[in-house]
């Protein structure tokens, strides 16, 4: 006897075959094909679940038998001369065995073949296993993610002003900030330097050889001379060169003889050079000490054309990128460029770790304040939301078909009858009262049809 011969008539009378042992622990019993998903397993609480199924079918099997022994002693003592009371007696429990019976095919046959019997349209569910899987999808992709249905359940949760309340508790802030600053951290350690280092190195690089800087140079400096801003730093230049002129005064005579002709005599170069001397250091004191001294004003024309030559100058504008582009294009300033991620690093780190430190204290801070914000304020929360509407109707939108098919592609892979079984585990015992009611409304209908035909008959 194969085993559906074994299984069905334990079904009809009551009982059904026990799990195999390997089912009951998630592992396949010998010739059971696993379905390759461990969480679709057949578990010791589905088997548990299976015994409650196998109670109440013992139970639905036992109230037919009982209306079948009802109808038995009834047609008896009918046959009998016992009276009217035996037909309608019998009427009742004819009716609700043929109840009972039809039942009992009905909830069979949506997991086997009842009898072991190929009836059509009986297995159900392991032989449209796939069907139902992609109609599954299918409901499940029409009904739960139109954007409609999405965008209305999340502008009924009011996600803006829920997520102002929450952060706007100190607890919530600093819980968030600190799993920032964890995922910061995490996601500066995970990058590699030299990676970082060559975009950025490139992205400046791009960046300053696709930018003109001389206009912008010559706008500053224009609005420097024209602040006097400048003046600061040409008087530190005069007193710089006033201290050393002071202190180099030999090195400058002794450079001023050096130049001299031969045919000239020592005392006559000596002569010179102390007299250019001097007059290098009164110039240079009096333009350190006259804010009005000529050579000020001179300078000042000399910056002033030189901006202007910066913003409209073609051939100076040309100069100063050609000069930029070299600058940038250095090793030493490629070097500066690459190592300054280095830097940034270590300080980002840093200030993510420390629970006082100006980021993270910043952090804790803007987070309060929006949410605080998002409390009270009705146009922030209606923006949130319309970005989370957009975003989750974006989401199940584009990706409504791989969703749907995770669905049905899922059913597809299970075994159809370890689907079969563990279903029945879980929704078996409900079926069965449907057996049972099936058995009294029958008993019932019998009852009240017999009661009707004899009392027109009548």
């Amino acid at each position: 006897m194969n085993r559906t011969e074994r299984e069905e008539p334990a079904a009809a009378g009551g009982g059904t075959s026990e799990a195999a042992p390997g089912a009951a622990s998630g592992t396949a019993a010998p010739g059971e094909r696993r379905t390759g998903l461990p969480s679709f397993a057949y578990t010791e609480a589905d088997a548990e679940k299976q015994r409650g199924v196998r109670r109440m079918k013992q139970t639905a099997t036992g109230l037919l038998l009982f209306v079948a022994l009802i109808f038995a002693l009834a047609t008896w003592a009918e046959n009998a001369g016992a009276g009217p009371w035996a037909g309608y007696v019998a009427a009742a429990a004819e009716a609700g065995m043929v109840g009972a019976l039809a039942d009992w095919f009905a909830v069979t046959a949506l997991f086997r073949h009842p009898l072991g019997i190929p009836i059509p349209h009986t297995a159900i569910i392991p032989s449209k296993k796939d069907q139902l899987g992609a109609s599954l999808g299918t409901f499940v992709g029409e009904n739960f993610l139109s954007g409609d249905v999405v965008r209305g359940r999340l502008r009924a949760l009011g996600i803006g002003a829920r997520l102002g309340a929450w952060l706007s508790d100190p607890a919530h802030a600093d819980r968030v900030t600190a799993e920032l600053s964890t995922a910061l951290r995490g996601a500066l350690t995970v990058l590699r330097d030299s990676d970082v280092q060559a975009v950025v190195g490139e992205a400046i690089t791009r960046r300053a050889n696709s930018v003109e800087i001389a206009p912008g140079v010559g706008k500053t400096l224009e609005k420097v001379v024209a602040d006097g801003a400048h003046h600061r730093a040409v008087d530190l230049v005069c007193s710089r060169a006033h201290d050393w002129l002071v202190t180099h005064a030999a090195s400058v005579m002794d450079a001023v003889e050096g130049g001299a002709p031969g045919w000239t005599p020592r005392f006559v170069d000596r002569k010179v050079g102390e007299r250019v001397y001097r007059e290098l250091l009164r110039f240079v004191t009096e333009v350190r000490d006259m804010p009005g001294h000529p050579a000020r004003g001179a300078l000042d024309r000399f910056l002033n054309d030189f901006a202007s030559d910066l913003q409209s100058d073609t051939e100076t504008r040309a100069r100063v990128e050609r000069l930029k582009s070299d600058l940038v294009s250095r090793p030493e300033v490629q070097d500066v460029i690459a190592s300054a991620w280095s830097s940034v690093r270590a300080m980002i780190i840093s200030a993510a770790e420390d629970d006082r430190s100006e980021l993270r204290l910043r952090a804790r801070a803007s987070l309060l304040s929006l949410g605080a914000r998002l409390a009270t304020d009705e146009r922030l929360q209606s923006k949130v939301d319309g970005w989370v509407e957009d975003a989750a109707v974006y989401v199940v939108t584009t990706y409504r078909g791989e969703i749907t098919s995770l669905i049905s592609e899922t059913v597809a892979s299970w075994d159809a009858e370890h689907t079969s079984r563990k279903i029945e585990a879980h929704i078996g015992r409900d079926l069965q009262f449907i057996r049972i009611n099936g058995t009294v409304v029958g008993a019932l209908a019998g009852l009240l049809i017999y009661t009707v035909a004899h009392a027109l008959g009548a």
